[in-house]
């Protein structure tokens, strides 16, 4: 898994967004079947998923607030 960078994730649309959620969450359950082989793969996964969530979640707010 390469490294998701905020540019990248601002110039996905909410559907490739949630695709890529669900894309990197079976992968993380791939990388935690060998997690003994590649603990660093598994976070790096993890921060991922964790900022696409976080860019929905402000997304959302931003939205509601115009």
């Amino acid at each position: 898994m390469a490294l998701l960078r905020f540019e990248d994730v601002k110039k996905m649309d909410k559907k490739a967004r949630a695709e890529k959620i669900q894309e990197l969450k079976l992968e993380l359950v791939k990388a935690n079947v060998t997690a003994h082989k590649s603990a660093a793969k598994t976070k790096e996964i993890k921060r991922a998923i964790a900022r696409l969530i976080t860019f929905n979640t402000s997304d959302k707010e931003v939205l509601k607030g115009k």
